[in-house]
């Protein structure tokens, strides 16, 4: 397994993040907002840039982390935006034009893997709702087949898909080489209702093909507080050793989601980064 760092978890300027993870032994760079801009929205020239300091400093680019169908399911609009990550907003009918950009941004930086979502959640899952989340995947999947990327669902708490037992149905009635899973523990405990080593991993665990890594622990109302990672109520330890044994040889991408009291993200990934590399010795 090798480290990886989402690079706006530690700065914005690119550079910077880059020199940090070299700090600590992360190899892959997974790109989502760079000078204050997501990526699928930074301009062509800008995206030479990027990719020109990510060469020269010798990095890869594991992971487009795109924000596709992190919008509404269907067009209406509720003017109730979640994290976006510097995207701008788009509409449903928008999502198609933006995958064949993060496509066209995958072979510029070499990577086969666009992250996606699964839409906001407005209301409980249903099996009609999953039914039609299933038929919404059909043709970007068939996209990603005539482009050779994988489409990388990430479970995430804000989006119908939050926990491992979420995503497994859509993934398996799909059922599709072009559309695997990010798996994010942090994001399936920040769901609730799943622990996410053992229980969220052991469906999930055949579609992996991406990791993304943050850790948290029950704030008095339920909700999710991100912490360093190893200082969560998440079995990180497991989970790695369950990794490890199923030979998962992807990357553990970093989302830290956390900064000290007072404190930047950056020293917060710092903290992170040097708590992981100890985890995984």
């Amino acid at each position: 397994m090798k480290v990886a760092v989402i690079t706006d978890e530690i700065s914005m300027d690119i550079e910077h993040a880059l020199d940090v993870m070299r700090e600590y032994g992360a190899s892959s760079a997974e790109l989502r907002s760079i000078w204050d801009k997501n990526i699928t929205d930074l301009p062509s020239d800008d995206v030479a840039r990027v990719r020109r300091i990510v060469q020269d400093k010798g990095f890869t680019v594991c992971c487009i982390a795109s924000p596709f169908f992190k919008c509404e399911l269907g067009d209406e609009r509720t003017g109730d935006l979640g994290m976006t990550h510097q995207a701008r907003e788009r509409a449903f009918s928008e999502q198609k034009d933006l995958l064949e950009r993060c496509f066209r941004l995958a072979d510029t930086f070499g990577t086969n893997l666009v992250r996606v979502f699964s839409f906001w959640r407005r209301k409980e899952m249903t099996p009609e709702l999953q039914h039609r989340i299933v038929e919404e995947f059909a043709e970007p999947v068939a996209m990603a087949e005539k482009a050779g990327k994988i489409l990388a669902l990430e479970n995430e708490h804000a989006c119908y898909l939050g926990t491992g037992a979420e995503t497994v149905p859509v993934l398996r009635q799909i059922s599709s080489p072009w559309l695997r899973a990010v798996w994010d523990p942090g994001n399936s405990f920040a769901a609730g209702g799943e622990v996410p080593y053992p229980d969220g991993y052991k469906g999930i665990r055949e579609y992996i093909v991406h990791v993304h890594l943050k850790d948290a622990v029950r704030r008095p109302d339920g909700k999710a507080r991100f912490v360093v990672m190893g200082e969560g109520e998440i079995d990180y330890r497991g989970q790695f050793a369950a990794l490890r044994a199923d030979r998962y040889d992807g990357y553990l991408s970093l989302e830290t989601h956390y900064a000290p009291e007072g404190g930047t993200k950056e020293e917060g990934s710092r903290q992170c980064l040097a708590a992981l590399r100890e985890m995984l010795k």
